[in-house]
């Protein structure tokens, strides 16, 4: 939500904008996350694998915003 905030404050141009571009991740968890709570009522192992699985995506570091205020776009 924060990311979102400064990017429209910031306005179209937002270097913020531009190194985040669609943010998978965060557009992903909460799905992961409705899932393993359904999961949960039937398959707990699942569930939990979820709950895991959403850790370890925001586990990795995220160097996007590093490479645009560095210049290395890709």
């Amino acid at each position: 939500m924060l990311q979102q905030l400064v990017s429209a404050a910031q306005g179209p141009d937002s270097l913020l904008k531009k190194a985040v571009g669609n943010d998978w991740k965060g557009k992903a968890s909460p799905f992961f996350y409705l899932a393993a709570i359904a999961a949960a009522f039937w398959w707990q192992w699942i569930s939990q694998c979820l709950y895991v699985l959403v850790a370890l995506l925001w586990l990795v570091p995220d160097r996007r915003i590093e490479r645009v205020l560095t210049g290395e776009e890709s």
